[in-house]
């Protein structure tokens, strides 16, 4: 019989969801605002390169402070950030608005406002900011996660959570995002912040105390702990595991891929499949689909071929969604290959996170997942903008929309170099030997929690 969850998780969950749900709304909202700016597709590609240039940049130190403190109120305080942040925006958003142009302009190559360099100014530093937010938020939530369920029900609840996630971020927020775009640029924008105060609240609410035990005797000359001796604790633990090492570089590899792919994805929507931002909206509802789909399955493909094997199939068949992507101009083939490559992403999230908070001491889990992140959250802002590089190179030779689709073949061609890297490291009997070295043993529970985890 599994342990429930519990009020604590449900409060989390319900968080998370409203937060998601702001976040898809946004994920229209903000290229699409920069594309009203801007047509360069270096300029394009800059907005993720500064959004998740904070991953490189404040993941070690965030990784310290979140063994620090108390994981719950860092969460919390971090969502009461993004409120101000993105109020902020869609203030600024408003003031303008009457100088850009409609969504159907824009997909047209409509003209720029005037005062294009202040609003592009104004979405690179909102998303600095917000990419920095989200380096302490996602850290602790994720290391707070071990303490709110037990340790059988990990996979269940990441499961559920990411199910949920997908279905908000992915299915319900884009379409939201396209309509509302469609009355007033600003309108997404209030919505997003206002799911970010209520998020905040939510986890308030959490009971309990979510500060790590120390176990790490490193002080400095005051003798108060170390920072940077806390630091390269958590910098050693990692490097020298055989698993996790090579994990988190092949998920570097991984998201630096996807972001070559997608940093100039806009530019590609608008004038290769000519689509509006209503229409927009509607094809990112293929991640919730594909989202749903691996919540569903990756237990099961997890249990039935192996775990190894389960991550080898992500790499390979992220391969052909990236390269069928770059040779169609079908909405629907888009769609399906989107639906696709989100399910397998999702299957690799519950495994590796699942297995990093298994398997990696609580004393240390905030340091050791914040080095993993800035390994593989450290490569998208470089991969961002190797794909507006791509792009820009390109057009001269092969034309405009071959160089919208250049980024595509690139990423999937580099996918079979990463698999072939990742056969003799991430394999099924690597993996069983990391838990038998933790002293991790699987229960009957924890069987019936994987199970349970298809349930969204």
């Amino acid at each position: 019989m599994s342990v429930p969850l519990g009020r604590n998780y449900w409060k989390l969950w319900v968080a998370s969801v409203v937060s998601n749900f702001g976040d898809g709304v946004a994920t229209i909202a903000y290229p699409w605002l920069a594309s009203a700016v801007t047509r360069n597709p270096i300029h394009i590609a800059a907005v993720l390169v500064v959004t998740r240039l904070p991953w490189l940049l404040f993941s070690l130190p965030a990784g310290v402070i979140t063994d620090r403190v108390d994981r719950r109120k860092l969460v919390a305080w971090m969502d009461v950030g993004r409120f101000v942040i993105t109020l902020g925006v869609a203030l600024a958003v408003l003031a303008a608005q009457p100088q850009l142009s409609s969504p159907e302009e824009v997909a047209a190559g409509g003209a720029v406002p005037d005062s294009a360099g202040l609003l592009l100014l104004l979405i690179y530093t909102a998303a600095m900011l917000l990419g920095t937010a989200e380096v302490f938020r996602d850290n602790s939530a994720q290391t707070l996660m071990p303490a709110i369920v037990d340790g059988e029900n990990l996979e269940k609840a990441n499961g559920r959570l990411w199910g949920a996630e997908m279905v908000t971020n992915s299915f319900v927020g884009p379409p939201l995002g396209g309509l509302l775009l469609a009355v007033a640029f600003a309108l997404p924008f209030f919505v997003d912040a206002g799911s970010f105060a209520v998020a905040a609240a939510l986890v308030f609410m959490i009971g309990g105390n979510f500060k790590p035990s120390r176990e790490s005797g490193d002080t400095d000359e005051t003798g108060k702990p170390s920072f940077w001796g806390e630091l390269k604790e958590g910098v050693a633990w990692l490097w020298g595991h055989d698993l996790f090492r090579p994990m988190a570089i092949a998920l570097g590899v991984i998201n630096a891929l996807f972001m070559v792919a997608f940093s100039t994805y806009v530019l590609y929507v608008q004038e290769v499949l000519k689509l509006d931002a209503t229409t927009f909206g509607l094809l990112l509802t293929a991640a919730a689909a594909g989202g749903i789909l691996g919540s569903l399955v990756a237990p099961r493909v997890s249990g039935a071929i192996g775990q190894g094997a389960s991550l080898f199939l992500t790499i390979l068949v992220s391969a052909g969604a990236l390269m069928i992507t770059g040779l169609t101009s079908s909405f629907w083939v888009v769609w399906v290959m989107i639906a696709v490559f989100s399910s397998v992403t999702i299957l690799w999230n519950v495994i590796t996170v699942s297995l990093r908070q298994a398997l990696i001491p609580d004393a240390i889990l905030g340091r050791v997942n914040s080095v993993y992140r800035f390994i593989g959250w450290g490569m998208m802002p470089i991969g961002s903008l190797l794909g507006g590089v791509i792009v820009l190179a390109a057009e001269p030779a092969l034309g405009r929309e071959m160089a919208l689709r250049a980024p595509f073949f690139f990423a999937a061609a580099a996918n079979i170099g990463l698999y072939l890297y990742a056969l003799p490291r991430l394999n099924t009997s690597r993996i069983e030997k990391a838990k038998q070295d933790a002293g991790y043993q699987e229960t009957a529970e924890s069987s019936d929690a994987s199970s349970e985890s298809t349930e969204v």
